[in-house]
């Protein structure tokens, strides 16, 4: 099984159902993405696609946990 980098991040569900994460995880998401940026901006064989499809992986890993935690 993949591991995911938002498989670290905490979901919370308020009495409504509604999912959230906090800022602080935010903070950590958005730091994460900038690493992985940098990293990929040494890679001759990766562009800005490449970074966007590795977000779009984590950000639809993201959207089935919460989706899980309101089941």
């Amino acid at each position: 099984m993949t591991e995911h980098a938002t498989d670290q991040l905490p979901i919370v569900t308020d009495t409504a159902g509604h999912t959230y994460i906090g800022a602080d995880a935010v903070v950590v998401l958005l730091r994460a993405i900038a690493e992985s940026c940098r990293n990929l901006a040494d890679d001759p064989d990766c562009d800005l696609r490449s970074a966007a499809a590795a977000i779009d992986l984590e950000a639809d890993n993201l959207d089935c946990r919460a989706i899980e935690r309101t089941r």
